[in-house]
Order: C-alpha cells, then sequence, then structure tokens
C-alpha cells in the first residue's frame, strides 16, 4: 500500500498543473550548474565537452522517463524512496531516499554558497546562511508562494543566458573551429564530464517529489518532466556552443566563471555584472527547488519512520510539511555557515546517480516487455557508469556515506525484530 497521506491531518494540496510543475523543475535544472559545471567539465573532456554533455543528456532523459512512468503509477511525495520501496522492496526505496535526502542536503548547502560567493565576496556564509533562512520561509508559506517565486527566477536566468548566447554568438569572435569535437582525454575524461554535467540536469526529480501536490498526476507528471528536460536540453547546448566558440575549450576548462569570461572575451564587459547577477538568481531558483524536495522525501521518510515520525507534520493552514522543511533549513544553514561545500558537488553527483538507479531498477519491474524495460536498463546502465568515471575522491566520500545509511537500515531493523519501538514501519 502506497502511503499518500490524504488524510485530513497528514495530506498535502493538490494545486500544481502541468506549467507549475516544469517550472519547479526548470527551476531546479536551469540554476548555477549552467554557470558552474561547464568548466570542470571543459577541463575533464576537452573538445569532448559536446559529447559528454550528449551522454549526460541520454541518460537524464532515461532517468526522466522511468521517474515520469513511476511518479504516474505512484503520484506520493518521496520519488523514488516511494518507487523503491514499492517496486523492489523496503531497503531499495530507504537506500534511494537517503542517497537523495543526503545529496541534496549537501547541494543545499553548496547553492547557498553559490549565491554568497557571486552576491558578496568574501562573506558567503553570512549571505548563504541568509538566503536558507529567508527560502525556507517561502517554502513555509505553501508550494504555491514556491511556484511563483521559481516563475519569476526561471523568467530572470532564462533571460541572461539568451543574452549571453546572442552576445557571443553575434560578436563576430566566435569561431566554429572551436567546436570540432575531439577526444583529447579518452572516454574516461568524456564520462567524467557528463558526471559533472549530469549534476546540472537532475532537478526533474523535484517534479516526482511533488507527486502529491500536482493536480491529475497520471497526467500530469509525464507530460512536465520531458517538457522542463527538453526546455533544459536546449538551453544548455546552445550556451555550451556559444561559450566554446568564443573561448574554446581550453580557456573554458581554465575558467573561474565560464559564462562572465565568455562575455568578457565576446567584447561586452558592460554585461559580466548581469551575468554575475543571473548566476546568484539560478542559484536562489536551485536553492529553493532543492530545499522543497528534500523536504517532501524527508516528509516520505518520516512517515515510515526511517526518520523520526515528528517530521511527518503537515501544516494545518499551509498544507506544507513544515517541520521537514524547518529541519532541512536549520542543517543547511549550519553547513551553509561552517563548511566549503564546494568540493561536495561530485558526492552529490555520486549520491543523485545512485537515487535514480534505483528509479531505473524500479521501473524494469513496470513491464516485463523487452521493450518497455530497454529505457531502465540504459538509465541503470548509464547512472553506473557516471557514477564511477567521477574523481575517485568523490566515489569514495559517497560509497562511505551510503554505507553509513546502510548500516544504520541494519540498526533500525534489528532494533524493531527485538520488539523495540521506533523501527521502521513495514510494508506488505
Amino acid at each position: 500500500m502506497t502511503s499518500t497521506g490524504t488524510g485530513t491531518g497528514t495530506g498535502l494540496r493538490r494545486t500544481l498543473g502541468v506549467r507549475d510543475a516544469v517550472v519547479v523543475g526548470l527551476g531546479s535544472m536551469i540554476g548555477a550548474g549552467v554557470f558552474s559545471a561547464l568548466g570542470p567539465a571543459a577541463r575533464a573532456a576537452g573538445t569532448g565537452l559536446l559529447l559528454g554533455l550528449a551522454v549526460a543528456a541520454v541518460v537524464a532523459y532515461c532517468n526522466a522517463m522511468s521517474s515520469a512512468r513511476l511518479a504516474a503509477r505512484y503520484p506520493a511525495s518521496g520519488g523514488t524512496y516511494v518507487y523503491g520501496r514499492e517496486r523492489l522492496g523496503a531497503f531499495w526505496g530507504y537506500l534511494a531516499g537517503w542517497a537523495f535526502v543526503v545529496g541534496k542536503t549537501a547541494s543545499c548547502a553548496a547553492m547557498a554558497l553559490t549565491v554568497g560567493s557571486y552576491v558578496w565576496p568574501g562573506h558567503e556564509h553570512v549571505v548563504a546562511v541568509a538566503a536558507v533562512v529567508v527560502l525556507t520561509a517561502v517554502n513555509y508559506g505553501g508550494i504555491q508562494k514556491s511556484a511563483w517565486v521559481t516563475r519569476v527566477i526561471v523568467a530572470v536566468v532564462l533571460a541572461v543566458l539568451a543574452a549571453v548566447v546572442v552576445v557571443c554568438l553575434a560578436s563576430g569572435r566566435a569561431d566554429a573551429g572551436r567546436l570540432d569535437i575531439g577526444l583529447p582525454s579518452g572516454v574516461g575524461g568524456v564520462l567524467q564530464a557528463a558526471g559533472l554535467l549530469f549534476f546540472a540536469f537532475a532537478g526533474y526529480a523535484r517534479i516526482a517529489t511533488l507527486g502529491e501536490e500536482v493536480r491529475d498526476p497520471a497526467r500530469t507528471i509525464p507530460r512536465a518532466i520531458p517538457l522542463a528536460l527538453g526546455i533544459t536540453l536546449v538551453v544548455y547546448v546552445a550556451v555550451a556552443v556559444a561559450a566554446l566558440g568564443v573561448l574554446g575549450a581550453g580557456r573554458l576548462g581554465h575558467a573561474a566563471a565560464p559564462l562572465a569570461d565568455a562575455v568578457r572575451a565576446a567584447g561586452v564587459p558592460s554585461l559580466v555584472p548581469v551575468v554575475r547577477a543571473g548566476a546568484a538568481v539560478a542559484a536562489l531558483g536551485s536553492l529553493l527547488a532543492l530545499i522543497l524536495g528534500v523536504s517532501r522525501t524527508t516528509l516520505a521518510m518520516a512517515r515510515d519512520r526511517h526518520l523520526p515520525a515528528a517530521l511527518a507534520a503537515v501544516h494545518p493552514r499551509f498544507q506544507v510539511p513544515h517541520r521537514a522543511e524547518l529541519a532541512v533549513g536549520a542543517v543547511v544553514a549550519v553547513l551553509a555557515a561552517t563548511v566549503d561545500l564546494r568540493g561536495a558537488i561530485g558526492f552529490s553527483s555520486f549520491g543523485v546517480l545512485a537515487y535514480y538507479a534505483v528509479a531505473n531498477a524500479s521501473a524494469w519491474t513496470l513491464d516485463p516487455a523487452p521493450r518497455s524495460r530497454l529505457v531502465p536498463a540504459v538509465g541503470l546502465l548509464g547512472c553506473a557508469t557516471l557514477a564511477f568515471a567521477l574523481p575517485a575522491l568523490s566515489v569514495a566520500t559517497g560509497a562511505a556515506v551510503l554505507a553509513v545509511g546502510v548500516a544504520a537500515y541494519g540498526v533500525r531493523r534489528w532494533w524493531a525484530a527485538r520488539g523495540m519501538p521506533g523501527g521502521p514501519a513495514e510494508r506488505p
């Protein structure tokens, strides 16, 4: 039985249509990643950057299709935590939820610090904490307010990115020869670039984790996820081509602020402050959607007592998981105030890829027809390949954190088997 929380005190209000769900996905994907991920990806792949982008897009597409099918079948908060639990068993659902909450909490702090670095260099932590507090308050006020704010942010960021593309391609300094594709770092470099770029694609999960708050989820979610992913891919390809055209793979790979450097190289330095402002707004959009998604997965796991049951409460007026949102906001604020998490992007990618591996494995069980299993099979293989193509430190850290989660699950099961209170809820 799927826990959808339809009761008066525990259910969430279904208010989001297709457009709002697409906007939430765009706010998650077209965020700080497009302003920062191109540099490290170009450093890894060189002139194979566009190949890396294509690989990341294929894996993201497979994950999106698997997620859409599962979300239509199980329209409950929690995303792959719910799908893994229902299709594969309690452990796999728990593992997906653990990977998502831990990895995305680190992403929240990284996005908050990104806001700080663009808004007030040298005082990143202060701005980061303030951003977390403000956006947690926005989410607390209700999902419709969050969707409205995200819509504004997406519009601003798309306008900035459009300006970057137009300025670079129309400057006369773009050289089509810089777009020639090669493999200077080999296949491994392309796969590592794809793993880094995947971080910027991963926001469509936010649509699935809001499955309990969309109207007609069987129709809305399968439409919203591919729409959001398709728009994002078009934007990323345009931005990557523009940046490569004026900088080349070498300069792009060593750029601290790739798009700011691109407009400067295009001969329009006056646009640099606008790009910096756009990057800050984009990071705010990512942070808003991340807090939204992590709190919903926390809600689902708390309902099953994998996390404290008190976090499953839904506010009677605002119809949001207010305790989960406050808990997530508090943890992110502490991390943003004390830790530099820029290096945690690789770890976050590892966790997200583990999360989607469970999603694809779950989708594999929906239909035994070989044709229906092709997409989840490619997605599962792609997730595993990209996860282990990430830098060794990211792989080791990610695997260690997942192991801690597995150990915690085992202890709680042992505790429950001995008849102690507080063990995880059983699922038939």
